[in-house]
């Protein structure tokens, strides 16, 4: 049993991930901006992934599924990374894009014909961020679906790694069994991963 810290627990994937630890009898601290707007399993202490002092303290893994529409995103992903590694929990594993991911001959998803870029800029913030992980000697990982979210699917327990493909899809459930999987028996270190329904 491990002890895991989750910033962002309130939102879709924060509340997979949440879920899916408690599931396997691991003790965990949900983080969120207000507990008061909290309806989780377990109750949730307030704090921000930019200055996680004390909330993450001890906890032997922290995985950081947050996102802040208000935040410009090269700033605040950037100093997120920065934070979470100044933790010093023995595993880091973070919630990605697959925007920023390679496809199978090794460009960017996001690079790709075709592929939306309204939210180039959310891409870029992100992938500053895991430039600042790659930077650090610490265990770090970051995990992203291969396409999308599946929305509405359930849990198959079923996945597999994979390049990045926009046609790809992974339920929240399902992606909250690959990310605890890297924690409980880690098979991937300093890199980013897609996962994908098998």
């Amino acid at each position: 049993m491990s002890e895991i810290a989750i910033f962002g627990a309130g939102g879709r994937a924060g509340r997979a991930l949440t879920d899916e630890a408690l599931r396997r009898g691991h003790r965990v601290t949900p983080v969120v901006r207000d507990p008061r707007g909290y309806a989780g399993p377990v109750p949730a202490v307030a704090g921000d992934v930019t200055d996680p002092g004390a909330v993450a303290a001890g906890h032997d893994a922290v995985i950081s599924a947050v996102f802040d529409p208000s935040a410009e995103p090269r700033k605040f992903y950037t100093a997120a990374a920065e934070a979470l590694l100044g933790i010093g929990a023995r595993r880091l594993v973070v919630v990605g894009l697959a925007s920023v991911l390679a496809t199978a001959d090794g460009t960017l998803l996001m690079d790709t014909p075709g592929y939306p870029q309204e939210y180039r800029e959310f891409y870029l913030g992100h992938a500053a961020g895991a430039e600042v992980l790659r930077g650090s000697g610490a265990d770090w990982l970051i995990v992203s679906p291969a396409g999308d979210f599946d929305h509405a699917g359930g849990r198959s327990g079923r996945y597999r790694i994979a390049p990045a493909d926009a046609g790809s899809r992974i339920s929240y459930p399902d992606f909250a069994v690959a990310v605890l999987d890297e924690i409980e028996r880690p098979a991937h270190r300093r890199v980013q991963i897609g996962v994908e329904t098998s």
